[in-house]
């Protein structure tokens, strides 16, 4: 499967070096590092980033504590209460865990946030280099923060619906 995938990725690559085709690249970091306001959307993160991870040290240090309490007074506490004890400090580690997910995690509260706030400006980047590829007849635009990758293809260089009818596939 390997050698399948590099091959495809060498006739790929060798067809379009072989093309007369135009592109550039770009930095996107260094686009959006010179954007007054992709920096003050990354202060804004920064600065609920640190309120939530205060919170979240705060029960952390909460539940040391318990842990602490615990283990100290162990030896004097009756099974059930020390039942008790284990579920206690069991149900805030998951409360703690489900605070770090729900403010840190995949999809959580940092990631709706940083979508709100950069996602725009993100936009702003892509359409500036649509234009410029559309201004100087571009067909790609590729980018080079991160890896080279494709930022934009013209439309018309798509061939997808050809290998959909290749793989006798109807859209």
């Amino acid at each position: 499967m390997k050698k399948w995938i590099l091959a495809a990725g060498m006739v790929f690559g060798i067809a379009f070096l072989a093309s007369a085709q135009r592109y550039c690249v770009i930095d996107s970091r260094y686009i959006l590092d010179h954007m007054p306001e992709y920096h003050t959307a990354q202060l804004h993160l920064d600065s609920i980033s640190k309120e939530w991870q205060k919170e979240i040290d705060a029960k952390n240090i909460q539940l040391d504590k318990l842990n602490r309490s615990y283990q100290a007074e162990e030896v004097i506490l009756t099974p059930d209460l020390k039942k008790k004890r284990l579920d206690q400090i069991d149900a805030m580690e998951k409360s703690v865990r489900q605070l770090e997910q729900q403010r840190f995690g995949y999809q959580g509260d940092l990631f709706k946030v940083r979508e709100s706030l950069v996602k725009p400006i993100q936009d702003k980047v892509y359409n500036a280099v649509q234009q410029l590829a559309a201004q100087r007849l571009y067909d790609f635009v590729l980018d080079k923060a991160g890896g080279i990758s494709v930022f934009y293809a013209d439309p018309k260089l798509d061939r997808s619906d050809d290998v959909l009818k290749i793989l006798g596939i109807e859209k």
